[in-house]
């Protein structure tokens, strides 16, 4: 994993987190528990409404924390309820805690490629629909990411389980001189919090 990434997980403080907040995320630590223990793939899909920015900063920080914690047979994915970019300033954010990121295409909505470490493969980060082909069809727990999309995805097909695991949009930061400080926290809110689920799981 690469060094800066690793400094920045062991900064963490997962005592900062509400204990009303660890017995939400103490439900996708259920989910992933009872799938490690029985020895089966874990799939998590982090829907939010654009999968823009809190969805791809979840998928990628939750698909790190299970490589750092040895987690195998973890995979991440993220969709909205709708298909529009991933912001840039969410892969910029990324760029600066130490992910190495390539932009793959030029297009209304680029691909990214984004690695965490030396020799794991990358993550593959676009913006799409929770159902795209890329994402699993069955046997995954789709995480809700945004009030929004929770209210508006009554029902996700395939989905074993459904946990509304909230954050709130660094979008209202945008085109103001606090966008770096806002998206730099929430990156670290969500960092922290997919740390403390995965350090909780016992292989």
């Amino acid at each position: 994993m690469y060094k800066k990434i690793t400094d920045i997980i062991n900064s963490l403080d997962v005592t900062s987190i509400p204990k009303e907040r660890q017995a939400l995320l103490n439900i996708l630590v259920g989910y992933i528990q009872e799938k490690v223990s029985n020895k089966e793939e874990v799939r998590l899909n982090f829907i939010c409404t654009h999968n823009s920015r809190r969805s791809h900063l979840s998928q990628v920080w939750a698909q790190t924390m299970a490589h750092y914690f040895q987690i195998n047979q973890v995979n991440c994915f993220s969709g909205g309820t709708e298909a529009t970019a991933l912001y840039p300033m969410v892969a910029k954010t990324l760029e600066q805690m130490g992910f190495q990121i390539t932009k793959l295409s030029e297009n209304k909505n680029p691909v990214y490629n984004i690695k965490f470490s030396e020799n794991e493969s990358p993550i593959i980060g676009f913006s799409k629909t929770f159902d795209d082909a890329f994402n699993p069809e069955s046997n995954f727990a789709a995480i809700m990411t945004c009030s929004q999309a929770d209210a508006g995805c009554p029902y996700i097909i395939g989905a074993e389980k459904r946990i509304p695991i909230t954050y709130e949009d660094p979008k209202i930061s945008d085109n103001t001189s606090k966008q770096t400080k806002v998206y730099t926290n929430r990156s670290l809110q969500i960092a922290t919090e997919m740390y403390y689920v995965f350090s909780q799981i016992k292989k």
